[in-house]
């Protein structure tokens, strides 16, 4: 019986990354497409504003293929030099993600700003700015809606589908300008727009950023309360204490841990680490190395520790 259960976890394991693996290279060909499209439009019309986000969004496919290629590192097996695989580079890869999701925030500022400053020398064509950006929404709207189921267990999803949602925003703001833009001749309003988007992504990106540089130096996810872990496992019958714990990112989604646990009786043992492992198992900890010992033999490391 649990030989079958364990089948079926790794088959829907495996149905679950393909599924992503799919979901990445459909995102990368959408947007990419629609680069060339809002690329093509903003050459033809002139408009340096479809230009810019053109720019913009070749930068989302970019962290597209950084998320694709972290998804595929994370599930890359161990060598003698990398005893986890690459899986760590998915931590690294998920803080250049949100690192270049904050550049985006500050070239929008800039741009924005420098605009405001002189309105009055921008020609903008809003029909082709409002119906390429429309376009934008549906293509971007798409993807983070592909996305938004697979983003809650893996921060490079996560970080990914908030470029695309952020691109989503980023469109409908332009096309309100576009018809702003059409209907009143407000070219003021443009800018404002792309500074309300800015403030809006900054807000959406401080979060993934904070969380990518405690990964990437081996901080307990946030996921994890150490304390309700130790408690946990000394509610198990025959732990006497647990210390000297660990536990840190192995990738954006696998969590390993160490300790030594006390038990009152060593003849417990073949049941109760097992016990253990699942219970740590069942909080989304899967690496788990436990050293047994006994409460007449003192650990000479739980004092440094």
């Amino acid at each position: 019986m649990a030989h079958t259960h364990s089948h079926e976890h790794h088959h829907h394991h495996t149905e679950q990354l393909a599924s992503l693996n799919g979901v990445f290279i459909l995102s990368i060909i959408l947007n990419l497409a629609f680069v060339l499209v809002e690329t093509g439009v903003g050459i033809w019309s002139g408009s340096l504003g479809l230009l810019s986000d053109a720019g913009h969004n070749l930068s989302d496919v970019f962290s597209l293929l950084l998320a694709l290629v972290a998804f595929r590192l994370s599930t890359s097996h161990a060598t003698k030099r990398f005893t986890y695989g690459y899986r760590k580079s998915s931590v690294l890869i998920s803080l250049l993600n949100a690192i270049i999701l904050l550049v985006a925030v500050g070239v929008i500022l800039v741009e924005s700003i420098h605009k405001l400053m002189d309105v009055s020398s921008i020609e903008l064509n809003g029909n082709a700015i409002s119906w390429t950006a429309g376009i934008g929404i549906l293509v971007n709207g798409f993807t983070a809606w592909l996305l938004m189921r697979q983003q809650a267990h893996d921060v490079n999803t996560r970080g990914a589908f908030l470029h695309m949602l952020a691109d989503t925003l980023v469109s409908a703001g332009v096309v309100v300008s576009g018809l702003v833009i059409s209907w009143t001749g407000m070219n003021w309003i443009d800018p404002v727009i792309g500074i309300l988007i800015a403030i809006v992504i900054l807000i959406s990106t401080w979060k993934l950023l904070s969380e990518s540089l405690r990964l990437s130096i081996d901080a307990v996810p946030e996921s994890i309360d150490p304390d309700h872990i130790v408690e946990e496992m000394m509610e198990m019958e025959g732990v006497s204490d647990v210390h000297h714990l660990h536990i840190w990112p192995i990738s954006t989604t696998e969590v390993a841990l160490t300790a030594h646990v006390v038990l009152e009786d060593l003849a417990a043992m073949p049941d109760t680490v097992p016990a253990l492992k699942k219970k740590l198992k069942d909080h989304g900890i899967g690496h788990c190395t436990l050293e047994v010992e006994t409460p007449d033999s003192p650990c000479e490391e739980h004092e440094c520790c």
